[in-house]
């Protein structure tokens, strides 16, 4: 059955990769973005499609459109992005959210809120399960996107108990795969970008501290999952890989996969900046029979060859 989705933040490097799958599913997609962080060209096989439409605005102005499922994934997603324009992430998390859920209760549709790890700050346990309730600086320079994003949680279900508003919570962990953009500022395009250019790999701190790397087209599976979950109340639902890696050993795999010359310089921690982040997915996996498929040795290939045409296409 043919859905009437809105995508917000639909131009960025995931929800551009979540508008192809619906619309390989047979779904009327509108995308809404303002395109500070997102690009039409992540759009380019989206406007082949008869059942594809743009709405050029900001996620915090009226939204006026008919719909049965919202994907609400409208904010800059890296620190260079938001830690630029941080009192814009607050509102964008904040009102941008509200905007949202206004706009679902008025249509009867369902919201998926695209949460983050964030939330869960630089977490004093790991793994992390979606019962840790998080360790955030609120007065630090990242306070923009992880309390916006957390206030955002609070609204989404203040809305449910108060509503009765169908919605869905998805704790994003790091994701990466083509669309990135090369000067996002995130850990994956960073290393790839300097290392297929030679240039000198930027490690930050003492290269211990650990992420975990969900490719893309697994993030999108977990997401079209969990907003077709038939059960309300839920709660927040943990989207990500849980294989753990340093940073340092990422950087050896991509300088290793690329065949770079490149170095290693290494400098200070940013203020705030996790020590671990890695996701319990037990939930998911109960709940919606979703774990990644893609290991990152696979994904990398794909990233990797993705960053290469580009250079490729500018020479």
């Amino acid at each position: 059955m043919s859905r009437r989705i809105l995508v917000t933040g639909g131009a960025g490097f995931l929800g551009s990769h979540l508008i192809d799958a619906l619309l390989h599913r047979g779904d009327e997609v509108t995308c809404l973005d303002n395109f500070y962080t997102g690009s039409k060209d992540n759009l380019h096989k989206a406007f082949a499609s008869d059942r594809f439409r743009l709405l050029e605005q900001d996620v915090c102005d009226p939204i006026n459109v008919e719909v049965d499922q919202i994907y609400n994934l409208a904010s800059p997603a890296s620190p260079v992005q938001y830690q630029t324009e941080p009192i814009k992430t607050t509102m964008t998390n904040v009102l941008g959210t509200k905007t949202v859920l206004d706009l679902a209760l008025a249509s009867g549709a369902r919201v998926l809120q695209a949460s983050t790890s964030e939330v869960y700050g630089d977490p004093q346990v790991r793994p992390q399960a979606e019962d840790y309730v998080g360790h955030v600086n609120v007065c630090g320079p990242r306070a923009c996107y992880d309390e916006g994003k957390r206030c955002a949680e609070t609204l989404c279900f203040d809305y449910e108990r108060q509503h009765g508003l169908s919605v869905r919570v998805a704790r994003i962990f790091n994701t990466y795969g083509p669309r990135m953009q090369l000067d996002d500022g995130r850990v994956v395009s960073n290393f790839s970008v300097q290392a297929l250019q030679d240039q000198s790999i930027t490690l930050y701190g003492d290269g211990q501290q650990t992420r975990s790397f969900c490719y893309v087209s697994d993030m999108v599976d977990g997401l079209m999952a969990l907003m077709n979950h038939a059960a309300d109340g839920i709660g927040p639902v943990n989207l990500g890989n849980s294989n753990e890696i340093s940073i340092e050993t990422l950087a050896s795999l991509i300088i290793s996969r690329t065949k770079s010359k490149s170095e290693v310089v290494r400098k200070d921690l940013p203020k705030d900046d996790p020590k671990y982040r890695c996701p319990d997915i037990a939930k998911a996996k109960r709940l919606l029979s979703w774990a990644p498929a893609v290991d990152l040795e696979q994904g990398l290939e794909k990233t990797i060859r993705y960053f290469l045409g580009h250079f490729e296409m500018e020479t």
